[in-house]
């Protein structure tokens, strides 16, 4: 286990290197914060009914969306370990004394880490200092506070699980791109990243209650502002261990599966 904490360790403070990338990051997402926004108050002015998502909880949304983005977005990928795939350098990482899948794991991990603290401090500072109504409120209790960290690391987590998925899956296509592109767009919009969870329609809801993705960003988004209450939250936390317990066992029984018959030429 140190072995693995020490790869999180290392990819993590290299990770803090990439400042300018970071501040081009908080300048895009700043950008598509106010675009969205922008968009809903424009819908919720016409709305002819009462939205299910009231407007304060859904500017919280979204800039949490944006803030977070690092931890939930599906599109978040590390080209060096496609390239060990397809290039045949994966013979090197078979080499290693450890497990391969908790390997790549910590890595990716703490590539997300490094990348939100990087972003989420400047971000915070501003747009708690916004105008009304695009200011973020806080949460509604300290219990709603802790229990959305609870989530949002948990969320953090079922996410890399499925992005192990992506990563096994080029074993076998040898091409990322596709895998990436189906996951990516089905992910993110079942998780809520395009529309929220509450404006989707009721048949729509019940199909995303069923899949990992909306455990990943609908719910502890919405334990921030208070929409899903306590106990509500404290039965999903379960159900997002559930869901991390059950992607890695499925995602290290496929890798088993895959490097099982690696086929590496050349020398």
């Amino acid at each position: 286990m140190n072995a693995y904490v020490s790869v999180l360790k290392l990819r993590f403070v290299t990770g803090l290197q990439y400042r300018a990338a970071a501040l081009a990051g908080i300048a895009t997402q700043i950008f598509f914060g106010f675009i969205f926004i922008m968009a809903y108050i424009a819908f919720y002015e016409h709305s002819a009914v009462e939205p299910p998502l009231p407007l304060d909880d859904l500017v919280c949304y979204i800039w949490l969306q944006q803030m977070f983005l690092g931890f939930i977005a599906l599109w978040f990928r590390d080209n060096d370990i496609f390239h060990l795939i397809t290039s045949g350098n994966i013979a090197y990482e078979l080499c290693r004394p450890c497990s391969i899948y908790r390997f790549w794991y910590a890595k990716l991990l703490a590539t997300r880490l490094s990348s939100v603290t990087l972003r989420c401090l400047p971000l915070l500072l501003l747009i708690f200092l916004l105008p009304e109504p695009y200011r973020m409120s806080v949460p509604p209790t300290w219990t709603a506070f802790a229990l959305f960290l609870v989530s949002l690391c948990l969320g953090l987590m079922v996410v890399v699980a499925i992005s192990m998925l992506i990563y096994v899956s080029v074993f076998w296509t040898l091409s990322p791109v596709g895998s990436i592109l189906i996951v990516a767009v089905a992910g993110e919009f079942l998780a809520g990243m395009i529309i929220p969870v509450p404006l989707m329609p009721e048949w729509l809801q019940s199909v995303v209650n069923l899949l990992p993705f909306r455990w990943t960003t609908d719910f502890p988004f919405r334990v921030y502002s208070g929409q899903i209450g306590t106990i509500e939250a404290l039965q999903g936390i379960p159900i997002q261990l559930l869901w991390l317990a059950a992607l890695a066992l499925v995602g290290r029984g496929l890798m088993r599966r895959a490097l099982k018959n690696v086929v590496v030429q050349g020398g």
